[in-house]
């Protein structure tokens, strides 16, 4: 469930083009209008009013707002004005592009996102970038992480709720023998049935696993596995179980200690409010007894922490 609130009498594509221009002329910028217009629009209604505003003044839109705004509120505006399998294109380049590689950024947007998701942000890493996916890929990751990253980009798994219990037994002894059962790891068998298997199908190995071994596929992959490809393996794993939860532990960490991980807090709250952050908000508070919105009130501040909470809606 999206967190995204939108009046119930919406004013037309170009009014809100026009309060926008007006909210630049001037003397500095009123931030206040301009968060108060995108932040309560979905992504219909934001593609189209950067058409009227482009029609009517001549410009991109998206290049005014980075005139006028600045700092972590320009970052966070400009991913949300994307449509969702453009904003994952853009994030996943920026986060495997030179000078700024962020290899873990890349798993967590790759690993937790549907099939038909991949194929729509591939297509358009493509025609974005001129590169192929894959390339970046296979020039920045390394080793069994690598290797998973190129198999889960490229195979079309099944998107339905059906599953084969007798198939999710076998893959549960297969990964028992593949890791807790040897000396060592065999991460082929590891890289296999986390990139082909259902979300559903990985769910119910899960299940089959803990019944069996009294002991959780989760912490099986943490004590087989390290670093990128254990990330990357547990994102899929957590994504087929819970996404919301996922994403709220990994909130959790963006905000806990000394300092805040701005570009996961804005990357995961700009890319989750229309698709399930009323249910990433509940497994917030469940685990930490604490409001998620609470908790970026206090990490955030300004026009920044305006943007932010008004996408996370209502704290109650």
């Amino acid at each position: 469930m999206a967190t995204l609130s939108i009046p119930p009498v919406l004013t037309s594509p170009r009014d809100d083009a026009m309060q926008l221009y007006k909210a630049f002329k001037g003397f500095g910028c009123d931030k206040a209008a301009v968060i108060n217009i995108l932040a309560h629009r979905d992504a219909t209604q934001r593609a189209l009013i950067q058409q009227e505003y482009r029609t009517m003044y001549s410009e991109d839109l998206t290049k005014r707002l980075v005139k006028e705004l600045s700092g972590k509120l320009e970052k966070a505006v400009l991913l949300w004005m994307y449509d969702p399998a453009g904003r994952d294109a853009i994030i996943i380049r920026q986060a495997l592009s030179a000078g700024t590689i962020d290899l873990r950024a890349a798993s967590e947007v790759i690993c937790s996102r549907t099939p038909s998701q991949i194929v729509h942000f591939k297509q358009l890493y493509h025609s974005m970038n001129g590169i192929y996916l894959e390339h970046d890929i296979e020039l920045h990751a390394s080793g069994d992480h690598k290797k998973l990253l190129l198999a889960y980009v490229s195979t079309m798994r099944y998107e339905g709720p059906e599953v084969d219990r007798a198939t999710a037994d076998l893959d549960a002894k297969a990964l028992y023998k593949a890791g807790e059962k040897k000396l060592g790891t065999d991460e082929k068998t590891f890289i296999r049935i986390f990139s082909e298997r259902s979300r559903a199908h990985l769910a119910a190995v899960s299940a089959a696993y803990h019944s069996t071994y009294s002991r959780t596929l989760k912490k099986a992959v943490k004590s087989e596995t390290s670093g990128l490809f254990e990330f990357a393996l547990v994102t899929i794993l957590q994504c087929a179980e819970n996404p919301a939860k996922f994403f709220a532990k990994e909130l959790h960490k963006a905000m806990k200690g000394l300092g805040t991980n701005d570009t996961t807090l804005i990357r995961i709250i700009v890319t989750r409010t229309e698709i399930d952050m009323q249910y990433i908000k509940a497994e917030y508070q469940k685990k930490h007894k604490k409001s998620l919105n609470d908790a970026v009130h206090s990490e955030t501040s300004g026009d920044y922490r305006t943007f932010l909470l008004s996408l996370l809606g209502p704290g109650h």
